[in-house]
């Protein structure tokens, strides 16, 4: 049995679509803290498992009868490690003989804020004992094209990512390969460093963007409280603005870069050209 946390979230969704090309829904339990809101793959076959981070003692149960477990990274920035720490002890009690883990590009030496959080959770499943896989992901492309409509509307594309180039790739490559990596012998101790085979500054990214919509689109770098700033004045929430900017700065130190194309090998296929997501979101 494979069990997939934050399965109603938009990874966990595009990871159990995946599976389900590979294996019989009876194999696949979907662990979320509100069953209902994965009722169309409970209609599938799915096997569904209520599981909460934040109530460990929900966390037993649900695992269960799980032979390898993906722990997809929670999205409470700040209240990530205490959570993931409590999967790994339940995943650790009943025996789970792979854990899977979505970390972060490069998180041992990544310049970003964003990867302190994933390289103390990688600690923690490293002295658990238990057998492992890590699939340090790169950005979605999916992350900066949000920001693409407001662009194209008022002809700039604000960030602070400088001339950072961003190996980015969409969200389904990454959850292609997870489900490649649980489905397949011989994954404990591998470490995947995982980016789109292309990679793309702002600049570039604005460019793109003004060439398919027809529209004049220039990016304005600025610095990362300025970012902020005017995050935070579009009504985005403080903690949420100030993690874009810091992300931004540390893309603008090629912390966002890869060329290695580990992805691409192990779906076995290029990943998503980042110029074709703009095409399908401009069309």
């Amino acid at each position: 049995m494979i069990a997939i946390t934050g399965a109603s979230g938009q990874l966990g969704r595009l990871v159990i679509e995946s599976l389900l090309g590979k294996l019989p829904a009876s194999q696949i339990i979907a662990l979320v803290r509100d069953p209902a809101k994965v009722a169309d793959f409970a209609a599938r076959g799915v096997v569904v498992r209520q599981a909460d981070y934040t109530r460990p003692e929900s966390l037993l149960p649900a695992l269960s009868g799980v032979e390898r477990l993906l722990l997809i990274s929670g999205n409470e920035i700040g209240q990530r490690v205490p959570q993931h720490r409590a999967v790994i002890e339940a995943a650790k009690q009943t025996g789970i003989q792979l854990l899977v883990y979505t970390s972060i590009l490069h998180a041992d030496v990544s310049p970003l804020t964003l990867a302190a959080e994933h390289k103390e959770t990688e600690a923690l499943i490293r002295h658990s004992g238990l057998p492992y896989a890590f699939l340090r992901n790169g950005w979605y492309t999916e992350n900066y094209l949000a920001s693409a409509p407001a662009a194209i509307e008022h002809g700039v594309l604000l960030g602070s990512a400088g001339e950072g180039r961003i190996s980015s790739a969409a969200r389904a490559d990454y959850a292609e390969a997870a489900a490649e990596v649980l489905t397949r012998e011989h994954q404990a101790g591998r470490i995947y460093e995982l980016a789109g085979d292309e990679a793309y500054t702002l600049g570039q990214l604005a460019a793109e963007l003004a060439r398919q919509s027809g529209k004049p689109v220039v990016y304005l770098n600025q610095s990362e409280a300025d970012f902020k700033a005017a995050l935070t004045g579009f009504g985005l929430p403080e903690g949420l603005a100030q993690l874009l900017a810091e992300s931004d700065t540390g893309a603008s130190r090629n912390g966002l870069f890869d060329g290695g194309k580990q992805l691409s090998r192990l779906i076995g296929r290029p990943t998503t050209a980042w110029t074709e997501q703009v095409k399908a979101l401009v069309s």
